[in-house]
C-alpha cells in the first residue's frame, strides 16, 4: 500500500469509526458489531503506525467516543438537556483483544517493563452497560455523571438516585470525605424483557439489547420513569489516591464495606494460567448471569505498579480487556435489502428468519458488499450462520451449502441507488458501490444536515427525527435553508410546541458565533475532518482564499495529501456548493479567521505535546499554541518539537521524549516564546492531567 492509498483508507476508517461511535454512544443504535468496530480500529492503528504523517489528534485512535450530543426538541432519544460538569479524572477506555495469545503478550510485556513477575492481577467481568461516575461527599451521594466525552459528562444525579442499589448514604467508616467511584449502569434481562413487552403493547419500537435500553433509560426526563425501568449499578474503579490502599482489590473491598455495589465475581490471580482459567470459566458461566457481560478485564493489582506502567494516548498499559467470541446460530436468509448510507455507500442487508441470539431476537445481518456475497456464494433461501455479541446488526460468517434449496436465488446487486435511482459507481480497487448523487440523494442529504448541525460543527440541537421532519416537509434540503426557518414553519411539525420551536431557533441563532474553522468542518467536504478544517482555516484565513487555492497550494498545508486536495477542489468546483456558501455568508456565518491581537507566526512549524498541569487550563495552553501558528499533538514522536511539561507530567511522555531527543520545556519557557502581551496576568486554576489518573470505561 502506497501513501496515497493509505491516506484514503485512513480517512475512510476515521469517518466510519466516528459515525459508528456516534450511533453507539449518542443514538444508542449501533449498526456495526463490536468485533467489526474493533477490527477496523486495529486496522486504523496499524496504518497510522506505518504512515504516521496521517495521524491527527482527532483520530479515533487518539480520542474516546462521546455521548454528549444535544438531543433535538423531538428526538427519538426522548432525552433532555442535562447540566454538564468536568470529570475530576478523565474517563478513558480499555484496549481490547479477542485473542488469548494477546493476553499472554500483555502479561509478558508487563513483566518485562516492570523487571519482575512477583505481582498479582485482578480479573473482573466486563459489563455491557453504560458508564457512570459517582461522587460522594461527606458520605452522601453528591453527583452522578455519565462518561460523556471522557472529560465532561452529563449530570444524571436525579435519575441515578432512583436506581435501587445505589446508596444515597454510605455505611460503616473510613470512607474519604470527597471521593469518586466509577462503574456501569445495567439493565438485567428480566427488566429488559418487561420493558420491551410494554413498548410492543404500545406499538413502540422495542430496544435492540439491554445496553441500549440502559443508556437510553439513564437519559430520560422523568426520574420516576427511570426508577420503573429496573436498572442496577455495578462499580469497579476508584481513582488512585482517593483511598489509602496498596492494591486495586483492597480499594474495591473497602468500597464494598461502605455499601457500594461492587461486583463479587472478581478474583485476584498470580499467573497467566489462572487468568486463562478465569476466562474459560466465565465464557460459559456468564450465560447464567441475570445481566449482559461481554468479556473479562485483567488489571495489574498493585496501584504503585499501575502508576509505573502508565498510559498510551487513550488506554492504560496496566489493563486489558478480553472480549468473548460472539455467539453463533443457524437461520434462513429470506431476502436482501440494499441500503444507501450517509456517504453514499450501498450496503446489502440480509433479512433472516428470526432466531434468538445473545439475549435478543435477530432478524437482520450485514452482508458488507457485493464482493462478500460473491465470495461466499450467498443466495436467498440459504441456511446461514450468524454471529452476534450484543450488537444490533449481526454478521453472516458461513453458509451451510448442504441445506441449500433447489429454488434458492442468486442475489442481483442493484445498478442504481435504492434511494434516488442514480446509477451506482465503484472506483478501481474499492469493494463498495457508491451513489454519486451526493447532493440529491435523500439519505445523503439528511446525513449532511446531521453533520452540519452536530456538536463539533454548528452545534444546532437536532437529531435524526427532526431532520426527517424538516426534509419530508420540504423545509430544509441544504444547510443554508436552516437559517430561513420561522417559528410558524416549525410549529407545523408534528409534536412541536412553542418552547421546542424557540429552543431550536435559539440554537440556530447561536450558531452564527461559531468560528470559521468549525464552519468549514460543518460543510462536510469529504475527507476533511475537524483537524484538517482547522489547519486549512489557519493556513488560508478565509473561504475566498481557500476556494481560489490551486491543488499545489492545498498540498502545502501539513494535514493535506493528494486525496484531500482533490476532494477540496471537487467540492468548490460545484456551483450548488458555491451558491449554498453564499447564502450561509449572507445569513451571517463566519467565513474568515477573526484576527486576534495575540495571533502570530511565532510557533509556526513547531509541534507541541502538552502534559501536566499549568497555571492556566490545558485548553488555554493549546489555544495559545494554535493562535501562534503551532500545532498540538497527542503523543510524543520523532516529529515533536517540544514536550511542554507542567506539574506532574506523564512519566511515559517524559521517558519517550528523552529517548527521541525531544526537548522538554516548562511553562515559563513556553510563555517566553509567545509575542509580548499574549498571556493575561490572570491565571486560571490548574486542571487535572490525564496521566495522573485515568479512569477506565470497561
Amino acid at each position: 500500500m502506497d501513501a496515497n492509498q493509505a491516506e484514503k483508507r485512513i480517512l475512510e476508517l476515521k469517518d466510519i469509526l466516528w459515525e459508528n461511535s456516534r450511533r453507539y454512544y449518542v443514538e444508542n443504535a449501533p449498526t456495526m458489531s463490536d468485533f467489526e468496530y474493533d477490527t477496523l480500529m486495529h486496522e486504523l492503528e496499524d496504518l497510522e503506525s506505518r504512515f504516521p504523517q496521517f495521524r491527527t489528534p482527532d483520530s479515533p485512535t487518539q480520542k474516546v467516543g462521546s455521548d454528549l450530543e444535544a438531543a433535538s426538541p423531538k428526538s427519538s432519544r426522548k432525552g433532555k438537556d442535562f447540566a454538564r460538569y468536568p470529570h475530576r479524572y478523565p474517563m478513558l477506555s480499555l484496549g481490547n483483544t479477542y485473542s488469548i495469545a494477546e493476553i499472554e503478550d500483555f502479561v509478558r510485556r508487563a513483566e518485562r517493563e516492570l523487571g519482575r513477575s512477583d505481582f498479582t492481577y485482578s480479573c473482573e467481568l466486563k459489563f455491557d452497560g453504560t458508564a457512570i461516575c459517582l461522587n460522594y461527599r461527606n458520605g452522601k451521594l453528591f453527583r452522578a455523571l455519565t462518561r460523556g466525552d471522557g472529560v465532561i459528562g452529563d449530570d444524571v444525579t436525579d435519575n441515578v438516585r432512583m436506581i435501587s442499589n445505589v446508596p444515597q448514604t454510605l455505611k460503616g467508616s473510613g470512607w474519604p470525605d470527597d471521593f469518586e467511584i466509577r462503574g456501569e449502569i445495567l439493565m438485567p434481562y428480566e427488566s429488559f424483557d418487561r420493558l420491551n413487552e410494554e413498548r410492543e403493547a404500545q406499538e413502540e419500537e422495542p430496544f435492540a439489547n439491554p445496553r441500549n435500553a440502559a443508556s437510553g433509560s439513564l437519559k430520560l426526563t422523568d426520574p420516576q420513569e427511570v426508577g420503573r425501568r429496573g436498572l442496577i449499578c455495578t462499580l469497579y474503579h476508584v481513582p488512585a489516591g482517593s483511598v489509602a490502599c496498596a492494591t486495586h482489590q483492597e480499594v474495591l473491598d473497602a468500597a464494598a464495606s461502605w455499601g457500594l455495589p461492587v461486583s463479587p465475581e472478581r478474583r485476584t490471580v498470580g499467573s497467566i494460567a489462572e487468568i486463562e482459567e478465569y476466562i474459560d470459566y466465565w465464557d460459559t458461566a456468564r450465560k447464567t448471569l441475570p445481566f449482559a457481560t461481554d468479556g473479562i478485564v485483567i488489571k495489574i493489582n498493585s496501584l504503585a505498579l499501575q502508576s509505573s506502567l502508565g498510559y498510551t494516548a487513550k488506554s492504560p498499559r496496566w489493563a486489558v480487556a478480553y472480549k468473548f467470541k460472539a455467539e453463533e446460530a443457524l437461520t434462513r436468509l429470506l431476502s436482501i435489502d440494499y441500503q444507501v448510507g450517509r456517504t453514499g455507500a450501498v450496503t446489502p442487508v440480509a433479512n433472516l428468519s428470526p432466531v434468538f441470539l445473545s439475549g435478543t431476537m435477530v432478524r437482520r445481518a450485514t452482508l458488507n458488499n457485493q464482493d462478500f456475497i460473491n465470495q461466499m456464494d450467498i443466495r436467498v433461501g440459504d441456511t446461514v450462520k450468524v454471529v452476534k455479541g450484543g450488537e444490533i446488526i449481526p454478521k453472516i460468517i458461513d453458509v451451510d451449502y448442504s441445506l441449500r434449496p433447489a429454488q434458492s436465488q442468486i442475489p442481483v446487486f442493484p445498478k442504481t441507488c435504492p434511494d434516488c435511482g442514480t446509477p451506482l459507481v465503484k472506483a478501481d480497487g474499492e469493494a463498495k458501490w457508491f451513489c454519486p448523487n451526493s447532493d440529491g440523494c435523500p439519505t445523503q442529504i439528511k446525513g449532511k444536515l446531521l453533520h452540519f448541525m452536530s456538536r463539533k460543527a454548528m452545534n444546532i440541537i437536532a437529531g435524526e427525527a427532526t431532520v426527517d421532519q424538516l426534509f419530508n416537509l420540504g423545509l430544509v434540503r441544504t444547510p443554508d435553508q436552516l437559517y430561513t426557518l420561522s417559528k410558524n414553519s416549525l410549529l407545523m411539525l408534528e409534536g412541536w410546541k412553542e418552547r421546542s420551536a424557540q429552543r431550536f431557533l435559539d440554537s440556530i441563532r447561536e450558531s452564527l458565533d461559531v468560528p470559521f474553522e468549525r464552519v468549514l468542518h460543518a460543510l462536510g467536504i469529504r475527507f476533511v475532518g475537524e483537524t484538517t478544517a482547522k489547519s486549512m482555516a489557519r493556513h488560508f484565513g478565509s473561504i475566498d482564499a481557500l476556494m481560489a487555492a490551486t491543488r499545489e497550494d492545498l498540498l502545502q498545508v501539513g494535514d493535506i495529501g493528494d486525496v484531500i486536495a482533490d476532494s477540496v477542489k471537487d467540492y468548490f468546483a460545484d456551483s450548488g456548493h458555491l451558491r449554498m456558501i453564499g447564502n450561509l455568508r449572507n445569513a451571517g456565518l463566519h467565513f474568515s479567521v477573526e484576527t486576534a491581537a495575540e495571533s502570530s507566526d511565532a510557533l509556526s512549524g513547531k509541534t507541541f505535546v502538552v502534559s501536566g498541569t499549568f497555571s492556566v487550563s490545558r485548553d488555554e495552553i493549546k489555544r495559545l499554541i494554535e493562535a501562534a501558528g503551532g500545532r498540538n499533538a497527542g503523543s510524543v514522536s520523532s516529529r515533536t518539537t517540544f514536550l511542554l511539561a507542567g506539574a506532574k507530567p506523564g512519566p511515559e511522555k517524559i521517558k519517550k521524549a528523552e529517548a527521541l531527543g525531544v526537548k522538554v520545556i516548562g511553562e515559563e519557557d513556553f510563555f517566553q516564546m509567545l509575542p509580548s502581551g499574549t498571556v493575561s496576568p490572570a491565571r486560571q486554576a490548574p486542571q487535572p492531567e490525564p496521566e495522573q489518573e485515568l479512569t477506565l470505561f470497561q
